[in-house]
């Protein structure tokens, strides 16, 4: 079965049976908003710091994330709006380069790249929760399994109550980052060592500090696997991928200005919590516990928003592969793939099951498998290429403007994060946890071949 053909079978399916367009471009737009604010933020911004040496250095370092993101935001709405599908990069990388492709990514990404970052969210909410209730020694996990079984059961009940969900835990979320910024720009700032601060920054040192900067703008390419569940077309794909960009890139640079002013560049680099330590100075002791309300709103958005894009890859792999029909299935009446939902949460119960047992092995586990993400990320970008080539005819709502300069841009992009990931994946001896995952996925696929499924 070629991609072609695959694809012609997910399109046939009745209306019952396929996404609905039911989403507004507000519903996706803070669905994409939820996944991509989350966390880090929180942490990144001191990493960041350090490596850039200045706040003229650091603050560029952010307005250029928010840039490259826009660029490849243009990249993927192309490849949204004229392919619109639940699969998102999925269905873009069959068509470009055949089922077999697609599958190693869809390994990836089922296995470890959505669901561990559903569970180390879930224990980022967890670790939070335990500090005002704790379950025992396994509290954080027990926290982490509960969200992952109630949202998982939100999301069951259908998409129009989860996306509702969302849009009010988002506007929560975008609240507690704005309120921390706020609190910063409530002190007077403290004084600042010359000293200590660089006036230059090397362009290895920039490249490092945009590997963290992207990570955390990471997740905006999630829209595209809601495309086609949005009303309005691909105009409204389109508004909704910019406007999310737009959202956080402004959330951002206020933040990051703010805790700035709030600590002073010097103390933003040697914070440890800069969340705690910028609200501490503005409303005492309380701080700690007001961001804590913050970080586990943000670690519950990230998670329910993951959680909602990423069982739409299961549902489409089971279209170009028999054996996983199973996942296949779509409730018409509540517009959600059921079995790629219950798939996604037994994975991610099994992650947090054995990342209970052994904390560290599955952080790096999870962590030190963005080599793989870099190189599908890229390969979606590349896409864009194969395809303008390979099916000139097909309709195009949206063409990325200045192409090919701004998809070559993105592309770029990619390879060197992929090139720093594997660099710094080496540097912790964790290298073989990416090739782990390709491989067990390269053993999957050949059995599957070899069974001419």
């Amino acid at each position: 079965m070629d991609a072609t053909t695959a694809s012609a079978r997910l399109a046939q399916s009745s209306a019952n049976e396929a996404p609905a367009h039911i989403l507004s471009v507000w519903d996706a737009t803070m669905i994409t908003v939820g996944i991509v604010i989350g966390a880090g933020i929180f942490q990144t911004p001191s990493l960041v710091a350090n490596i850039a040496g200045s706040p003229a250095w650091m603050l560029a370092a952010w307005v250029l994330g928010g840039v490259l993101s826009f660029i490849g935001a243009l990249t993927y709405a192309e490849l949204a709006t004229t392919y619109p599908s639940a699969g998102g990069d999925y269905s873009f990388l069959t068509r470009a380069y055949g089922r077999d492709v697609s599958f190693l990514f869809a390994w990836a990404r089922s296995l470890v790249i959505v669901t561990g970052s559903i569970a180390l969210l879930g224990f980022i909410l967890g670790d939070y929760l335990t500090r005002l209730f704790s379950l025992g020694p396994y509290s954080s996990a027990i926290y982490a399994g509960l969200a992952v079984l109630v949202l998982t059961a939100v999301n069951l009940i259908g998409l129009r109550s989860s996306s509702r969900m969302q849009n009010v835990l988002t506007i929560l979320e975008i609240g507690g980052v704005l309120f921390v910024a706020a609190a910063g720009f409530m002190v007077d700032p403290p004084q600042a060592v010359a000293s200590t601060t660089e006036s230059s920054v090397s362009i290895g040192a920039m490249g490092l500090a945009m590997v963290f900067v992207l990570l955390t703008f990471g997740g905006w390419n999630e829209a595209a696997y809601v495309s086609a569940e949005v009303r309005g077309g691909p105009r409204a794909v389109l508004t909704s991928l910019l406007l999310s960009i737009a959202i956080v890139t402004l959330v951002y640079l206020v933040f990051v200005i703010g805790i700035t002013h709030g600590l002073g560049f010097d103390g933003l680099k040697q914070s440890e919590a800069l969340g705690v330590d910028v609200v501490q100075r503005a409303v005492g002791e309380r701080g700690s516990q007001i961001i804590g309300i913050v970080v586990a709103i943000a670690a519950l958005t990230s998670m329910n928003s993951t959680m909602l894009v990423g069982a739409r890859t299961n549902y489409s792999v089971a279209h170009d592969w028999p054996i996983f029909r199973f996942m296949g299935g779509w409730k018409g009446s509540r517009n959600t793939p059921v079995a790629g939902f219950l798939v996604q949460a037994a994975i991610a119960l099994a992650l947090i099951f054995f990342g209970s047992l052994e904390k560290d092995g599955f952080s790096t586990m999870v962590e030190f498998t963005a080599p793989v993400f870099w190189f599908f990320f890229m390969l979606s970008g590349i896409a864009l290429f194969v395809l303008r080539r390979k099916d000139p005819g097909a309709a195009r709502p949206f063409r990325v403007p200045l192409y090919p300069v701004l998809p070559s841009i993105f592309v770029l992009t990619c390879a060197y994060l992929l090139y720093s990931s594997i660099t710094y994946a080496q540097s912790q001896n964790a290298t073989w946890v990416a090739f782990a995952v390709m491989a067990s996925g390269v053993v999957v696929w050949a059995a599957i071949r070899r069974r001419d499924v």
